[in-house]
This record gives structure tokens, C-alpha cells and sequence, in this order.
């Protein structure tokens, strides 16, 4: 059958300006579909399934590997990695908090350790279990497979497809074009884990007392299934920062985003790459002159007339299309030929988390669960996975769980240079050297943990709640 929802006429082999905006129109009508579907459909109400996910696997469902009655541009395959380097533009922009932990109590200082190191153990770990099955049980299957296939579980699980896309574009530089569509096939599955493992981890931990804000997931709020706010619980998605008499605010927040996104792309490519090194991943360079900006907007005063807010509704329409056109555009043909690989490699993904609930009950005293699922939602998927599952066993936050997420200012930092450097090694025959690293880096929080006294063992009946 040949494709009938296409623009491109038999032959075509032209680009022009309007091809963008024709892939972004179909994109746009599944999205707006997927959020349809959300808001009037059982299943994906109970699943708590993303609209922008929904709408990834229709297309894909109508893609050339199924129905084969959607096409895209030749230039679509590359708007995941371009709007990836605006989500980190804006990551930098936003910067981070300083001072979070002053003046606060004891207990408060124990809990955001325990809970620090037990975010910092969780991908350091997902590294080292995936490398290291990458190395072993999958080369016993599969002997010519990259070393770098361990790494894709915790790109897909611990980043979802925004860090997919970071490290399979990585890996494509480095002459692995097919991490691609292994790494959003992980970032699928894992969404998919974290939404149903996580609904069933509530179930069963509402049933053992586990929970202590909500006897029941079914309760969760109306707007959490649906994806629609109630009319008079609507809020601003920010605030004017600049009048509209001059310039429009959202115009301003957008040109802030896209000219750093811009120039330090134009940095890396014209300077780093000339005259120090073509290998850093154009991200990186991104996300540290977004950091630079952020610290002379605070020097300079601009600051003052920037929303984050804004800034993060930007990030969160980009990470939407990205997870639209990487699920999208996943060709079927390479995640059959890795699928035993992929079998094992997601199979010990989960079991490895499953894990780590005993690990957060020893490392958290108090709401030890609300804290648990939150870091198995951002784990499996993205950090609004983690919050849907927190809003349902704490629907007002009583746990303190957001907050100690809040003043943790280092994991971003972490992540981005673990994304640019672990490839790299990977792909030069380190693999061994990077799960060492990564288990010692996995062992030194608990070890901090203990040494600080934040190591708990009082039995779960008997934990309290805030």
C-alpha cells in the first residue's frame, strides 16, 4: 500500500521551508488526537499514558514499517536531535538554586542526604548493570554488538527520549547510526514500565500500609487522568516580564532560548571544533554557554525580567514533538534484529529498580515509599512519569518529597557530562574501565550514606510519616 498522508509528491527529491512546516502540522494533529484520546479514553486515562507518547505510537502505527500511510521529510529524522539542544539551552538558562540547606533542622539536612545519595546510587547504577550485561550476558547471544548497547537502557530509562536522543546522536558521530532507534525503543518501554510498574508498586503498597496520604490510586484527582485542568483551577504558565508595548513576553523568553541554543551550537562547530576538539557533543557546549548566560542574566539584571516557568513550558512543548517524532519515526526492522539483546538488556533494567525499593527503604526514614516511586517514575521514563506517581500517593506533597528534588542542584551537571564521556569510552574499548567507575560510583552513597548516619533499619510497619 502506498503512503496517502504525505505532501511530497512521487520523485520529489526538493526540501523547502514549508516541508517543516507540514512535518510539524501532522505532528501537531496527532498530538492533538493523543490528548483527545487521553481526555475521553478509559485505558489511556488509567494508565496515566503521556498524549504525546499516545500520539508517537499512532504514528508509528500508520508509519511506512506498518500501515504505510504516513510520511515525513527527509529532515524529520533530525528534529529529535535539534529539539533535544534546546531543552539543554534551556536546562543552563534556568540554572540552579544556591543555599537551599541553610537554616533548615536536622532531621531535614539527614533527609535531603539519605534522599541525595540514593538519586545520585540510581543512575550511576543503571550505567554499571547495563554495561556491564552489555559486556557479558548480551555478548553470549549476541558476540558483534557494540559495547556501547549496555549504556542505551539507562539512556532510555533514566533520561526518557530527550537523553535517547542525546546519546544515540553520540553514538551515530561515532559510526553507530542504528543506537537511534534502540535508544527510543528503550525510552518507550520504559515510559511503559514506569506508568504500569509504578501504578501496580501504588496498588500493592496502598494495600500493605506502605503509603500514608491516600488509601486508594483510584482517588487520584480528575485532571491526572484526563490531562485537563478543571476552569477554575487554572494557572498562569507564567508571568509578563517584558510589556507587551515593546515586546512580547513569550517572544522574549523564545529569543533568549533559541539565541543560546544558536550560539553555542555555532561555538562549538566554528571554535571548539577548529581548534580544540570536533568529538564534544554540540549538547554539552550548549548546555554550558546556557550556563554562562544564566550567570551574567544574574550579574547583569536580566534575570529579574525572566520566567523559568516560561522558560520550562518551552523545554516541555520541545520534549513533547521530540517524544512524538522519536517514537514515530523508531524503524521496526532494527529493534527486530536487536530484539533478544533488548529482552535481556530491559528484563534486567527492571528487576534492577525493583531492587532499589529495599535500598530508598534504608536510605529514607520517613514517606519512604513517596519518595521510592517518584525516583521509579523519572528512572523508567522522564521526571514527569515520577510526578504523576507522586501526585497520586501525595496529591498535596505532604511527604516533602519535591522538595528535596528541588535542592539538589548537582544531578543535571552529572548526567550531562556522564552522557558525553561514557560513549566515547565505550566505543574505544573502555567498557570495563567505565563499570568500575560507575559501580564506585554506585557504592560511595551508600557508603556516605552510613558514615552519616542516614542508613535506617527500622522495620517498615513501624515507619513513620510526615
Amino acid at each position: 500500500m502506498s503512503s496517502i498522508l504525505t505532501y511530497k509528491k512521487k520523485g520529489e527529491k526538493h526540501m523547502d521551508v514549508y516541508d517543516i512546516l507540514l512535518d510539524f502540522g501532522i505532528a501537531s494533529l496527532f498530538i492533538l488526537f493523543g490528548q483527545l484520546l487521553r481526555a475521553k479514553v478509559s485505558f489511556f486515562q488509567k494508565f496515566f499514558m503521556p498524549a504525546s507518547m499516545i500520539a508517537g505510537l499512532l504514528g508509528l502505527l500508520l508509519g511506512p514499517h506498518f500501515v504505510n500511510l504516513l510520511t515525513f521529510s527527509d529532515a524529520a529524522g533530525d528534529y529529535t536531535g535539534l529539539l533535544m539542544l534546546v531543552i539543554f539551552a534551556v536546562l543552563g538558562i534556568n540554572g540552579f538554586k544556591t543555599g537551599g540547606m541553610k537554616g533548615q533542622s536536622k532531621e531535614t539536612v539527614e533527609r535531603f542526604i539519605g534522599y541525595s545519595c540514593y538519586r545520585f546510587m540510581l543512575p550511576m547504577m543503571q550505567y554499571a548493570i547495563g554495561i556491564f550485561a552489555g559486556l557479558t550476558i548480551i555478548k553470549l547471544v549476541a558476540p558483534d554488538i557494540n559495547d556501547g548497547f549496555g549504556l542505551l537502557l539507562a539512556a532510555g530509562f533514566n533520561g526518557g527520549h530527550g537523553t535517547a536522543a542525546t546519546v544515540s546522536k553520540t553514538f551515530a558521530d561515532l559510526g553507530w547510526a542504528e543506537a537511534g532507534d534502540i535508544a527510543m525503543t528503550t525510552a518507550t518501554l520504559g515510559m511503559l514500565f514506569g506508568i504500569f510498574g509504578g501504578l501496580g508498586q501504588i496498588k500493592m503498597g496502598t494495600r500493605k500500609g506502605w503509603t500514608g496520604y491516600i488509601k486508594d490510586f483510584r482517588y487520584a484527582s480528575g485532571e491526572l487522568k484526563t490531562g485537563l485542568i478543571p476552569k477554575d483551577e487554572v494557572s498562569p504558565m507564567g508571568n509578563d516580564t517584558i510589556s507587551s508595548v515593546s515586546l512580547d513576553s513569550l517572544c522574549y523568553h523564545l529569543s533568549l532560548v533559541i539565541m543560546v541554543t544558536a550560539g553555542g551550537y555555532l561555538f562549538n562547530k566554528q571554535v571548539i571544533a577548529r581548534f580544540l576538539s570536533g568529538a564534544i557533543p554540540d549538547y554539552c557546549i550548549i548546555y554550558i554557554v546556557a550556563l554562562l548566560f544564566f550567570i551574567c542574566f544574574h550579574k547583569t539584571g536580566i534575570y529579574e525580567h525572566m520566567d523559568t516557568r516560561i522558560n520550562n513550558r518551552i523545554s516541555g512543548t520541545a520534549t513533547d514533538y521530540l517524544v512524538f517524532f522519536g517514537v514515530a519515526r523508531i524503524n521496526t526492522a532494527v529493534v527486530v534484529k536487536y530484539a533478544l539483546p533488548l529482552i535481556i538488556l530491559i528484563l534486567i533494567g527492571v528487576i534492577s529498580l525493583l531492587i532499589c525499593a529495599w535500598l530508598c527503604l534504608r536510605m529514607v526514614n520517613k514517606s519512604w515509599f513517596e519518595h521510592y516511586i517518584f525516583c521509579y517514575g523519572y528512572n523508567t521514563g522522564i521526571f514527569a512519569i515520577g510526578f504523576v506517581l507522586l501526585r497520586i500517593v501525595d496529591p498535596d506533597n505532604k511527604s516533602h518529597t519535591l522538595e528535596d528534588v528541588a535542592i539538589t542542584p548537582w544531578g543535571s551537571f552529572i548526567d550531562i557530562f556522564s552522557w558525553s564521556l561514557l560513549p566515547y569510552a565505550l566505543v574505544n574499548g573502555q567498557g570495563w574501565l567505565c563499570v568500575l567507575a560507575c559501580t564506585l560510583l554506585t557504592v560511595a552513597p551508600v557508603v556516605l550514606s552510613i558514615i552519616c548516619k542516614v542508613w535506617y533499619k527500622t522495620p517498615i510497619q513501624e515507619r513513620e510519616f510526615y
